[in-house]
């Protein structure tokens, strides 16, 4: 145990960010640099070490808290960012974009603040790249096996990672110009700055993984046909289609997709444009739906100098402390979340649904007229006499994915079978009907975290790794991801 009174004497304390009116003029993250280590040894002594740490049952990954909270507390980072990397490839990513699950089943959380498990995670990778100690880990040798990854986010860079390292020749495609996936083009870089996704490319590079970028499965190459080039392809092309608002007036300028518009920004960053095709310059922004892409699109209207920002959301707000009854611990709760975004302004209105939008004489969206709703017996109805417009001159739709993308000939030409909400099918070893073709993350589990992404990526490795050499895989891999009892 790291200090036995830890808990008892140190409060919790959490990585300071940096000022509202300094960060908006910007795109680097929100957190003071180099604020987290003289904190973090310190929190991480609140940890208990507990006889059963249900932090592991809050954690997809079965990340070895205990452990690294001990190590961290001693300032032993090299032993600290070892533990890490034994479960997790890319603690980096976790850290800064997780909703921490494990906080949520920290005993200490049962009737004091958890212990800050995310910040904890942070400094330890971030001091492990500061310091060299994250070196690429090439195979003794080949297996003369090769696996086609398709995706590029955390799932297929996860599996190609184990992939490569248990000696497979691995090909990682994506669609988009460069790699990362969601990771790339769907986090702000103020939530997570992309030299990040960088370093770790390079690691994969150095380590035998090969990247082929700006091609589509299913569009530039037949599936069929790279199901035949390789012996065994994981699907990891996530959850891309997006849930739209089939409402009056849908139709009129000004009016996206979240992932529409959060991937131009991004380019901007990269030095693809010098300002986004999409703006919300000057603009009265509505965003519609109050989960975190919903606050990325936020964060990321108050940066583009927008006139106003209003986040609409049909749920009722959360309450700010955990119903004992609904939502116990060590259950994940819903709780009313202030992110960065949400403190550098804006609105927030929950109970209330579009109606339809209103626009100008060229077409272009000017309002939106919406209700307020109640929820009752499960079902939500609008109540009568609430209807009112607000000024709306861009509008994005941040309502989450309805599954896999069923327009660019993947799933036909691959032939594989989607389950009732709109995944590829799959069975407890990742096996899609087809044979030697695999399936992890979104594509296959349904919009989800970005931890139970990588552990399905670790976990479908461990599985085709199995499936190329006949025998039982070495690979290391965390509980199932088609353990339901332990989703998020």
């Amino acid at each position: 145990m790291a200090d036995p009174k830890g808990f008892l004497t140190t409060d919790r304390e959490v990585a300071p960010t940096r000022p509202v009116p300094e960060r908006v003029r910007d795109w680097n993250e929100v957190y003071v640099p180099g604020s987290l280590l003289p904190i973090v040894s310190k929190q991480a002594g609140r940890c208990m070490d507990c006889g059963i740490p249900f932090c592991h049952s809050g954690c997809p990954l079965g990340n070895l808290i205990p452990e690294w909270n001990d190590y961290a507390y001693r300032n032993d980072w090299t032993a600290a960012s070892e533990r890490l990397h034994a479960t997790n490839n890319f603690p980096e990513f976790t850290g800064r974009l997780c909703p921490a699950p494990c906080e949520s089943a920290c005993v200490l959380g049962i009737n004091q603040p958890p212990v800050t498990i995310k910040n904890v995670e942070v400094a330890i990778i971030d001091k492990a790249w500061e310091t060299g100690g994250v070196t690429p880990q090439p195979p003794e040798r080949l297996s003369g096996k090769t696996v086609a990854v398709v995706g590029s986010g955390p799932a297929g860079l996860a599996a190609a990672q184990q992939l490569t390292r248990a000696g497979h020749t691995v090909a990682v495609y994506e669609r988009a110009d460069r790699v990362g996936g969601l990771l790339r083009y769907g986090i702000p870089e103020f939530k997570m700055e992309k030299r990040h996704i960088n370093r770790r490319i390079e690691q994969m590079r150095a380590e035998g993984t090969k990247f082929r970028t700006g091609v589509e499965i299913g569009r530039d190459i037949d599936a069929a046909k790279l199901r035949k080039r390789y012996d065994a392809v994981v699907v990891a092309a996530g959850a891309t289609t997006a849930r739209d608002l089939p409402v009056p007036g849908r139709e009129l300028n000004g009016i996206h997709q979240a992932m529409e518009y959060l991937p131009l920004s991004n380019k901007v960053q990269e030095g693809d444009y010098v300002t986004p095709p999409i703006s919300a310059e000057g603009k009265h922004v509505v965003v519609i739906g109050g989960g975190d892409t919903g606050a990325d699109c936020v964060g990321t209207a108050h940066r583009q100098g927008a006139a106003s920002v209003t986040q609409l959301e049909i749920m009722p707000r959360p309450g700010e402390e955990r119903d004992p009854d609904r939502q116990p611990w060590p259950t994940f709760p819903l709780l009313y979340k202030v992110t960065s975004a949400h403190e550098e302004g804006g609105e927030r209105v929950y109970s209330v649904s579009t109606t339809h939008f209103e626009g100008d004489a060229d077409g272009n969206v000017q309002w939106l007229h919406l209700a307020e709703v109640e929820l009752t017996d499960g079902r939500i109805a609008q109540r009568p006499g609430t209807e009112r417009r607000i000024p709306a001159q861009l509008v994005t739709l941040a309502m989450g994915f309805t599954g896999v993308d069923r327009e660019n000939g993947l799933v036909e030409q691959f032939g594989v079978e989607l389950d009732a909400r709109g995944n590829i099918a799959r069975d407890d070893s990742y096996a899609t009907n087809v044979d030697g073709v695999y399936v992890a993350g979104d594509a296959g589990r349904g919009q989800s975290l970005i931890v139970w992404a990588i552990a399905e990526g670790r976990s479908v490795a461990k599985a085709v790794d199995r499936y190329l050499t006949g025998v039982p895989s070495t690979l290391p891999a965390p509980i199932r991801p088609t353990d339901r009892s332990l989703a998020v």
